[in-house]
């Protein structure tokens, strides 16, 4: 199974094809240059085959590439931030 996580600026998330299928997809919002992570969704088929977490480490992983910071609205987001604090100098607090 291959992952590749983009991001669709149109639709203001980030999508993950699982083997060219779009298994999942993280939405934010924009507040400046900061993206608010506000849902993600996974496909019925990819549920339980790390197929989020491939989505959200690729989705942070552009974001620091770039210079961004998040806020992490989406518990799941949240919750991985917190499982792998290499990502917590990411996050700023909501004002």
């Amino acid at each position: 199974m291959s992952f590749l996580v983009e991001e669709n600026a149109a639709k203001r998330r980030f999508e993950i094809l699982v083997d060219d299928a779009l298994g999942g997809f993280a939405a934010y919002t924009l507040r400046g240059e900061t993206l608010v992570f506000t849902h993600t969704e996974v496909d019925d088929r990819f549920q339980g085959q790390g197929v989020g977490a491939a989505l959200v480490r690729g989705a942070l992983d552009q974001v620091r590439a770039r210079g961004g910071r998040v806020v992490a609205q989406c518990p799941f987001v949240a919750s991985f931030i917190e499982r792998h604090p290499e990502y917590a100098d990411l996050v700023v607090d909501e004002p």
